[in-house]
C-alpha cells in the first residue's frame, strides 16, 4: 500500500514491538486478530451494537500491541492502485455518517438471510472503502462480518473462497471493484459476492 507520507515505509510500519522484518510483523498482525476474534465472539451477546466505537475497540483488541495507531482513525491520506479512499481529515465525519446511516439500523435479529446478506454486504463494501485504519483494514472488515454472522447464531463467512486462495471461485479484481462501487452506493456486486461466501 502506498502511504502519502513524507518518509519510505513501504516495507513495513514502525511497531511497538521493535519487529525488523515484515514477516515477524505479520506473524504478530495475525496473533493479534486471531486473539481479538476469539475474545470478542466469546463475548458477543444478542444485545451488542456494532458501532463506530466498537469498530475502533476492534482495531485497538487486535493491533494494540503492535501499533500505537491502533483503534485511531488514520491521520494519513492512503492510495492503493490507483485508488483514494476517502481523505483523513474527514474521517470522523465519515464515521459518524457510516454509523447514523447504516450501522444504527442494523437489527438485533434478522427474520430473513437475504436482508443479513445485504447488510453485510453494505457494511463490508462500506468499512473498506472509507478504510478508517492505517493498516488492518480489510481484516477489521472481515473480523466484523464474522461477528455479525455469529450474532445471528451462524458460522463466518467462507473468506477462502476469494483469490488468492487455492480452488478461490471468486476473483481478487471482482472483490475490489465491489468496495470501490460502494462509492456510488450500488451494493450489488459486493452482494453477490457475500451470497457466494455465505455460511451454510
Amino acid at each position: 500500500m502506498k502511504y502519502q507520507i513524507p518518509h519510505d515505509q513501504n516495507e513495513f510500519l514502525p511497531n511497538q514491538l521493535g519487529l525488523n522484518s515484515a514477516e515477524a510483523i505479520a506473524l504478530a498482525e495475525f496473533d493479534g486478530f486471531l486473539k481479538a476474534e476469539i475474545i470478542l465472539t466469546d463475548e458477543l451477546t444478542n444485545r451488542t451494537r456494532f458501532s463506530s466505537g466498537y469498530i475502533q475497540k476492534v482495531h485497538k483488541l487486535a493491533l494494540g500491541e503492535v501499533y500505537s495507531f491502533a483503534g485511531k482513525w488514520r491521520d494519513v491520506n492512503l492510495s492503493k492502485g490507483g485508488f483514494v479512499f476517502p481523505m483523513a481529515q474527514f474521517l470522523p465525519a465519515v464515521m459518524a455518517s457510516f454509523e447514523t446511516d447504516i450501522l444504527a439500523k442494523l437489527p438485533n435479529r434478522y427474520s430473513a438471510t437475504h436482508q443479513l446478506i445485504h447488510d453485510l454486504a453494505v457494511v463490508h463494501a462500506e468499512l473498506l472503502f472509507i478504510h478508517p485504519f492505517r493498516e488492518g483494514n480489510g481484516r477489521t472488515a472481515r473480523l466484523i462480518a464474522n461477528l455479525m454472522c455469529r450474532k445471528q447464531g451462524l458460522n463466518a463467512p467462507h473468506w477462502e473462497k476469494i483469490e488468492p486462495n487455492e480452488g478461490a471461485s471468486i476473483r481478487f479484481a471482482n472483490y475490489v471493484m465491489a468496495v470501490q462501487r460502494a462509492a456510488d452506493q450500488d451494493y450489488e456486486p459486493m452482494r453477490q459476492i457475500i451470497e457466494i461466501i455465505f455460511p451454510t
